[in-house]
């Protein structure tokens, strides 16, 4: 199972990003280990794992503590190591996602025709994915402007991949353009 892990770390000087080798990593204190060196001094890291275009777990550390894990569907812990190792031990869901709609916040106000199609289009499509089982902290960026129902329903939009969720993140974050050069590199 292919991985890409993307590490960016907030501090003084604003967002720094690096990609993270997770080969050999033995335990969940060893990821945090490896996120915490992408910048030590770091007032927030996040390190964001896609796995295969299918799974995606999210990790924050605050200070350098506390780490806060959400993943995007508990089925990626059985189907590979690094899976079993960031959301393995997460048993609580993240959130009922039967109930979680949201509109996109980044629709323009200005073309109602357009949202009126949209939303007719939108009104025959499953506003989530009924197989998905996202696990752990699904609040886990809601204080960045990413709350739980909206973090829950970019993870379950139809045709979105791992990689188009941590973009539109990225790019609410403020460190969309750093991530991004490291997808290019």
């Amino acid at each position: 199972m292919s991985y890409f892990a993307a590490a960016v770390a907030r501090g003084a000087a604003g967002w720094t990003a690096a990609e993270v080798d997770l080969t050999g990593a033995a335990d969940l204190d060893e990821v945090a280990d490896r996120l915490r060196d992408v910048d030590p001094d770091a007032e927030l890291a996040l390190l964001f794992v896609e796995s295969d275009d299918t799974y995606l777990a999210i990790l924050r550390l605050d200070e350098g503590e506390d780490l806060r894990i959400f993943g995007s569907d508990s089925a990626f812990a059985e189907e590979s190591r690094i899976g079993a190792l960031l959301v393995g031990d997460i048993k609580a869901p993240a959130l009922e996602i039967d109930a979680v709609v949201e509109p996109d916040a980044d629709e323009d106000a200005d073309d109602e025709d357009a949202d009126d199609e949209d939303a007719d289009d939108e009104a025959e499509e499953p506003a989530v994915d009924p197989d998905a089982d996202p696990v752990g902290d699904a609040d886990v960026l809601a204080d960045l402007g990413i709350p739980a129902p909206r973090l829950l329903a970019l993870c379950a939009r139809e045709g979105m991949l791992p990689a188009d969720v941590v973009a539109e993140i990225c790019q609410a974050l403020g460190c969309g353009d750093e991530v991004e050069e490291l997808r290019e590199a």
